[in-house]
């Protein structure tokens, strides 16, 4: 019994840990898009993270 509850609790662990990378994946980008060349609104650089991290 006490294995099964070790279980749930790592797997909750690891699929909010997964999230927050995933979120700070986009922030890091996002700040990174600044740099370039080409001007981006916040929104356009969001959408533009998501879609080449997903990919």
């Amino acid at each position: 019994m006490l294995i099964v509850i070790f279980i749930i609790v790592g797997l909750y662990v690891v699929l909010d840990f997964r999230d927050h990378n995933f979120k700070r994946a986009i922030d890091a980008c996002i700040a990174g898009s600044k740099q370039l060349n080409k001007q981006m609104t916040t929104k356009e650089a969001k959408k533009f993270c998501e879609d080449k991290i997903r990919n």
